[in-house]
């Protein structure tokens, strides 16, 4: 009875730190926030270890993982820190074997633009209704053709290795399959950051934007349809639309 009245007095004290950090960014209230979460950090990057990367070299990726989840939590949304803090962390690690995996050195603003790419390409053939050119991606983008190629070729040298590659830790052990190391996406720390992303750029619109915003990606309707029930023609819908995608790509952009 007392540890379970000491566990809730100690976790009424950490609610109370993060209430206080959120509104005053105290420093000091920040590295006892830190300190009080490492075990976060020992759990997750002990998930890793024997894995091709130094321990510490994930220790020190886990911890920087659980910096940014302290300054992001807001603690007024009313879910638990530790839930907001894994995907995180566990994001910042995948992050960080996926950095590891290009086989020659690639310069961070070629796989930074090969990122965005990517994202163009799924952008794109909703905005042109078809498969987008060189040219509409870079267009998009705000960069030349000959980036674009030269980006894309650059990608060819991320390790080639198949996902289905199984590695052994240790003797005695279950092999691990390469896709559990580095090539699954973390599906919660994709959700966070883009939340992050959708309330940061949905501050830019105006209230006709969001409206639009709503019934085309939340509710999938057509841009006719959306301009019969706004009562305003198919290509205003398809301006303001590209207006919506525009003001995201430059809080994504931000955001790298």
């Amino acid at each position: 009875m007392a540890d379970t009245k000491a566990s809730l007095e100690r976790k009424k004290e950490i609610k109370e730190k993060f209430e206080q950090f959120y509104k005053t960014r105290d420093k000091d209230l920040r590295n006892e926030l830190i300190e009080d979460h490492m075990y976060i950090v020992d759990i997750l990057s002990n998930k890793y270890v024997g894995k091709g990367i130094e321990k510490d070299d994930l220790y020190q990726v886990a911890s920087l993982g659980l910096i940014y989840a302290i300054d992001r939590y807001d603690p007024s949304k009313g879910y638990e820190f530790s839930s907001f803090a894994t995907p995180t962390i566990m994001g910042e690690l995948k992050r960080y074997f996926r950095d590891k995996g290009w086989v020659i050195r690639v310069p961070r603003r070629i796989q930074n633009l090969y990122k965005k790419i990517n994202v163009a390409k799924k952008i794109l053939p909703q905005e042109l209704q078809r498969t987008p050119t060189i040219k509409d991606i870079a267009s998009y983008l705000g960069e030349d053709e000959e980036t674009i190629l030269e980006t894309i070729e650059a990608s060819k040298v991320y390790t080639p290795q198949s996902l289905d590659m199984k590695y052994q830790v240790q003797k005695g052990e279950n092999s691990v399959d390469l896709s559990d190391m580095i090539g699954e996406d973390d599906k919660n720390f994709d959700s966070v950051e883009l939340k992050d992303l959708i309330d940061k750029s949905t501050e830019r619109l105006n209230d006709l934007e969001k409206q639009i915003l709503e019934l085309r990606y939340y509710e999938g309707r057509t841009q006719v349809d959306i301009a019969n029930k706004l009562s305003i023609s198919q290509m205003t819908v398809s301006r303001i639309e590209k207006k919506i995608l525009q003001k995201f790509t430059i809080e994504m952009q931000k955001m790298q």
